[in-house]
């Protein structure tokens, strides 16, 4: 197990758990700084989703800086289990943990999410797999993170606003189409 810390807001310096999972990468803190520059580094009052959570170093980051609600869904049981100490520890109370497919949870998701995090295993399909359901998951002025191996251009119905890479992450932010 090894540890990341949180860069910023209510629980800035606190360390996390993280499980180690083969394919499991955090996002590097330099990522994280510039997507929280890119959000505002204040989320309150936003509604937020963590597809493929893994460590929760996107989630609980915007847990620590006001997001309203923040669900996370996981279905590796190791990751899991980091995910629920993590929100114990930190009494996360904003934090809702769904243990699950992300895939089946988008595609049945009833609610909308201001920001999702979307941050798949690399090499395994997830994005195209994904990409149909990711528009629905917004609400009006919503945002979504991709963190991928590839730059994306785009994809259907959403816009990219912002992007960059750090090494061998690409990452990208698109908004819903006016």
């Amino acid at each position: 197990m090894s540890r990341i810390r949180i860069i910023g807001g209510e629980w800035r310096s606190r360390l996390i758990d993280v499980s180690t999972v083969k394919g499991l990468r955090p996002t590097p803190d330099r990522v994280r700084e510039t997507l929280f520059n890119w959000l505002g580094q204040d989320l309150d009052g936003r509604t937020c989703l963590d597809l493929f959570a893994g460590s929760g170093a996107l989630g609980f980051e915007a847990a620590s800086r006001g997001a309203a609600a923040v669900t996370m869904v996981e279905q590796d049981p190791v990751a899991f289990a980091a995910l629920q100490k993590n929100t114990k520890t930190l009494l996360a109370s904003r934090v809702e943990l769904v243990r699950g497919d992300a895939l089946k949870f988008a595609g049945s998701a009833s609610r909308r999410f201001d920001v999702v995090f979307f941050d798949p295993p690399y090499r395994a399909g997830w994005i195209d797999r994904m990409a149909p359901f990711l528009p629905d998951l917004l609400t009006e002025h919503g945002v979504i993170y991709v963190e991928a191996e590839y730059k994306i251009e785009n994809f259907d119905r959403l816009t990219r606003i912002k992007h960059g890479v750090a090494g061998q992450v690409y990452y990208h932010l698109f908004a819903a189409q006016a």
